[in-house]
């Protein structure tokens, strides 16, 4: 993009799959956007939850477990993306930081660090959190090129949406935030 007063602008917002990306990685999903520049965009989709759980992961880097195991059980991890599988990302509250940490917003934070795991496990880690493996991403100029092919709708971020674990309704509360109802929407796009 060259006006650069539009840098940043989908930062902390929601990407609300279209229909149309029916057959994609992305069918039925929400993607919240915490990096947008002109070099493109960077995103985890907080709604497609893996077989893996959360004590799967703390168990996989021998994290002990201070707190009770069935909550941890409970939890899902989530499938953030296809770049970067095999790399875990948190999104938590921003109470406290921990190392990697990347502020999105004064409640909203990034982190990549095995610290915060052990935090979690210990029950001294943030309030609310999600995990994720892999994230999103858009090269330069291909993420507005999709919105302008009505691949996606764009909303302001809710981090009570983020967090919680009701996964199967993002996509419709995603789209309720802009008073829209998804199953109202054609697969079929046109432009006049």
């Amino acid at each position: 993009m060259a006006d650069s007063s539009l840098e940043n602008y989908l930062e902390n917002q929601f990407l609300i799959a279209m229909p149309q990306l029916a057959d994609s990685y992305f069918s039925n999903t929400v993607t919240y956007l915490w990096k947008h520049n002109k070099q493109g965009a960077l995103g985890i989709v907080i709604n497609k939850p893996l077989q893996a759980n959360v004590f799967d992961i703390l168990d996989e880097l021998d994290i002990v477990c201070d707190a009770d195991e069935d909550e941890f059980q409970k939890q899902h991890v989530l499938a953030g993306g296809p770049v970067e599988p095999d790399k875990g990302f948190i999104i938590h509250d921003a109470e406290n930081r921990w190392e990697s940490s990347i502020s999105v917003t004064s409640n909203i934070t990034i982190c990549t660090s095995k610290s915060i795991l052990k935090d979690i496990a210990s029950r001294s880690g943030p309030s609310n959190y999600l995990i994720a493996l892999g994230c999103a991403g858009w090269e330069a100029g291909q993420l507005e090129r999709e919105i302008s092919e009505n691949a996606w709708l764009t909303a302001p971020a809710s981090s009570e949406l983020i967090f919680s674990k009701d996964h199967a309704s993002k996509v419709n509360k995603a789209a309720a935030l802009l008073g829209i109802d998804m199953q109202q929407i054609s697969p079929q796009t046109g432009h006049s």
